[in-house]
Formats: C-alpha cells, structure tokens, sequence
C-alpha cells in the first residue's frame, strides 16, 4: 500500500453532494442552538445572580435601617446635651485637702 493514499482527504467525508449539503446543514444548526442555548442559560444565570443581589442588598439595608432606629432610640432614651458634656450634681462626702 502506498503512503500518499493512506493519508485521509481533506473535505467533506462524503464523496455524494447531497449528504455533503445535509451536513452543512446539520452543523450550523447545531452551532446555532448552541448559540441559543448559551444565550439562554447566561440569562437565566444572570437573573438568578440580580435576584440574589437583589435579597442580599434588601436584607443589608434593612439591619442598617433597623441599626440606626435603635441608634437613634437610645440617644433620645439618655438625653444627653449635644457637645458632650453630662450635668449633674455631686456632693463631697471626704474632703483629703484640710489634712
């Protein structure tokens, strides 16, 4: 046997045109609903994603919202001054100075 007809033709597999026009067909329409699938699932994928996002930055707002209710709660409940400064009255039980 010799070499150069060992080697596989480049081409079509198919000596018959018509099974060559069938497989042309056959391929772009399977890259085509590759194409349509991947499209699909990237969709799908990214509304899960936005969904996701979506909870987690509802929840996050949320506590911060309920933070800052309490926040504010507690700042009215000890009433101090603004700046600061806490007034009250005190009295001196032991006086260390006349000793």
């Amino acid at each position: 046997m010799d070499l150069k007809y060992s080697t596989a033709k480049p081409g079509f597999p198919a000596g018959n045109p018509i099974a060559n026009v069938f497989v042309i067909i056959i391929g772009a329409l399977a890259i085509g609903v590759s194409v349509v699938l991947g499209f699909v699932a990237f969709i799908v994928l990214g509304s899960i994603v936005a969904v996701l996002a979506a909870v987690v930055g509802l929840r996050l707002w949320w506590f911060n919202r309920k933070l800052q209710s309490r926040a504010r709660r507690s700042k009215s409940d000890s009433e101090s001054p603004p700046g600061g400064v806490i007034e009250g009255e005190y009295h001196v039980i032991e006086d260390d100075r006349d000793s």
